[in-house]
């Protein structure tokens, strides 16, 4: 061996050994990640990977929460673990297959991590963004993919066990929504569920039958406020039978049982005949004495709270009627307020409770199911705010 040789061997040697040399990318021909700040100034759609340190979720265009996370569904990267300027922040949306290992809500322990992400450069939350990702990694190791449900290229999506969620609509369904926030997505919204089929009010015993069919009890529905597995059959207007409960009270916009918002699966409910009554049309908020026949629910003169596990469900329905009836369909313009006592004006309340039960109980399977058997079954549109928790945020602050 010549001696030059020998020494650019061992040269080599030490210095791999002591670190002095940088290791090759472990996946030859990939493209480096680059930095937060160069994915701000490359908002074109195209895919890239970008590395960054979580710096907490966005909630909103200005908003990035440090603590207290609400959901999964986002986080914010920066260049440095540090940074509190929302302008120099990527915001990176999180669909339901990486939510598990890469959301706040469950790994809170990932606040200050440098982690790298792969997926499209655009504006999430109208903020320079990266959407729809396809992979995420602790910086420096191999990616981890996405095992949820596949999102269909053809005229619908395919129906999921889990019924669905953001990550598998956004390229689709909610694609023009995408990156709108405030007025601009509420009406973009309006505009994407306003199609719909519609269900006459005699239809919906049937539709109730499948859109709430207890899982443990497939004869059954799971009544709304009761809580209560019941028979499918035993349905009608004597007492303890179950009768169709409209979230948004019907008389607030005086719309009735009409074809349209008095026959909107995406409001309406199996419930007890007399915890209908019980209910009325009052507005939702906080506060009262025990509701009979529905446990965990409260009533007093002018509103009805319902049990903690359908807080969040009540909230979304909610959220669905103000944005889908905005009064160009021959019904009134449904709108949310922060009052009780509404009558028969077109609003509903409590806003500031609503928006709080919207955090507070995220959706779950049987919420995800429910929108995913309206959507396919019945009337071909979907409640967005079961796919998109954050958006109530976004409209309504």
């Amino acid at each position: 061996m010549r001696p030059w040789h020998s020494i650019a061997v061992l040269i080599a040697t030490v210095t791999v050994a002591t670190g002095l040399i940088a290791q090759a990318p472990a996946a030859t021909g990939a493209a480096p990640a680059i930095t937060v700040a160069q994915a701000i100034g490359q908002q074109t759609g195209a895919a890239a990977t970008v590395r960054g340190y979580v710096v907490g979720q966005p909630t909103a265009t200005s908003t990035v929460l440090r603590a207290n996370f609400p959901n999964d569904y986002a986080l914010a990267l920066a260049d440095t673990a540090g940074q509190s300027n929302t302008g120099q922040m990527l915001y990176v949306q999180i669909s339901s297959g990486y939510r598990s290992a890469w959301g706040l809500k469950t790994n809170p322990g990932l606040l200050g991590r440098q982690i790298e992400v792969t997926g499209p450069l655009s504006a999430y939350f109208a903020h320079p963004g990266l959407t729809s990702p396809t992979g995420f990694a602790f910086a420096g190791a191999q990616p981890t993919t996405s095992t949820g449900p596949t999102t269909s290229t053809s005229a619908g999506p395919t129906s999921t066990s889990n019924g669905g969620g953001p990550g598998e609509y956004d390229s689709t369904y909610y694609k023009s929504a995408i990156g709108r926030t405030g007025p601009a997505l509420k009406a973009e919204l309006h505009s994407i569920i306003k199609s719909q089929t519609k269900l006459s009010y005699d239809q919906v015993w049937d539709a109730l039958k499948a859109t709430d069919q207890d899982p443990a009890k497939p004869d059954n529905v799971i009544l709304l406020y009761s809580g209560r597995s019941q028979s499918k059959n035993g349905n009608g207007g004597n007492p303890n039978d179950w009768n169709r409960e409209h979230v948004w009270a019907k008389s607030h916009g005086d719309f009735g049982t009409a074809t349209g918002p008095g026959t909107d699966l995406h409001h309406l409910r199996p419930e007890d005949v007399s915890v209908n009554a019980d209910r009325g049309n009052k507005d939702f908020d906080q506060g009262g004495s025990p509701a009979n026949e529905a446990p965990g629910s409260y009533t007093d003169s002018d509103s009805w709270e319902p049990r903690n596990e359908v807080k969040g469900d009540v909230a979304r329905m909610i959220f669905y009627m103000a944005v889908r009836y905005e009064g160009g369909d021959g019904f009134a313009n449904l709108e949310i307020n922060d009052n009780v006592n509404n009558g028969s004006n077109p609003y509903q309340g409590r806003l500031s409770v609503l928006r709080q039960w919207n955090a507070q109980d995220p959706p779950d399977a049987f919420e995800k199911r429910r929108n995913q058997v309206i959507y396919e079954t019945y009337q071909r549109n979907r409640n967005p705010f079961i796919d998109h928790p954050e958006w109530v945020s976004s409209i309504w602050g």
